[in-house]
C-alpha cells in the first residue's frame, strides 16, 4: 500500500499508534479468515484506483466560465433578483455550456432507448454503465423501465496547454485602465 495523503474522514495516526495496531491487525488476518478477506478487498480496491490530474477538470471549468460565465454565475447571489433575470441569465449560461460540450466532446446516450421504454438486462449487462434503481433483488435478467438513457463520452478535444500555463486561474481578474 502507498502512503496516501489524510482526508477530513481518516484523520492521521502517529507512528506508535500504528504498532500496535498492525500487531493487532496481523493477528486478526491470521486468526479469522472473513477479516483477512475484507482487508485483502480493500487492498485491491486501493490498488485499483488511479491518480488523476486536475489539470483536464480546471481546463474544462476554465472553458465553461469563459463561453458560458459558469462560475460567475454559481457564485453570484440570487435572492435579490427576479425570476425573469435569473432565467435570463441561465438562458446565456445554458447556451455557453452547449457550446463548451459540442466543441470539446462527443457525447452520446449509453442506451439507445426512449425514457420510459421497458428493458431487459440480462446477465454480464455493464454495471459501469448501468445503474440499477428501486427494488433491486435477485441476479439478472433484470426488467424495468429506463428512467434516464445515460451519457458517454466518446471523445474528448480539450486543447493543449502549454507548460507554464496554471490551470488554476480559471478567469483572469480584469483591470480596466
Amino acid at each position: 500500500m502507498t502512503n496516501s495523503p489524510p482526508d477530513s474522514h481518516h484523520p492521521q495516526v502517529s507512528f506508535l499508534r500504528r504498532i500496535p495496531l498492525a500487531v493487532g491487525a496481523l493477528f486478526r488476518i491470521l486468526s479469522n479468515p472473513g477479516f483477512a478477506a475484507r482487508v485483502a478487498a480493500l487492498r485491491q480496491n486501493n490498488a485499483a484506483l488511479k491518480q488523476t490530474s486536475p489539470d483536464a477538470a480546471l481546463q474544462l471549468l476554465a472553458l465553461l466560465q469563459r463561453d458560458a460565465r459558469l462560475i460567475d454565475f454559481t457564485q453570484e447571489t440570487l435572492s435579490s433578483y427576479a425570476d425573469a433575470d435569473i432565467g435570463a441569465a441561465a438562458r446565456v449560461v445554458h447556451e455557453g455550456c452547449c457550446k463548451v460540450l459540442r466543441e470539446h466532446f462527443t457525447i452520446t446516450p449509453v442506451r439507445a432507448e426512449a425514457e420510459g421504454s421497458r428493458i431487459t438486462l440480462n446477465d454480464g449487462f455493464d454495471a459501469r454503465a448501468i445503474r440499477l434503481t428501486g427494488n433491486v433483488i435477485g441476479h439478472a435478467p433484470f426488467k424495468g423501465s429506463l428512467s434516464h438513457r445515460g451519457w458517454r463520452a466518446t471523445e474528448v478535444r480539450l486543447p493543449q496547454l502549454a507548460e507554464s500555463h496554471d490551470t488554476t486561474v480559471l478567469a483572469q481578474a480584469e483591470v480596466e485602465l
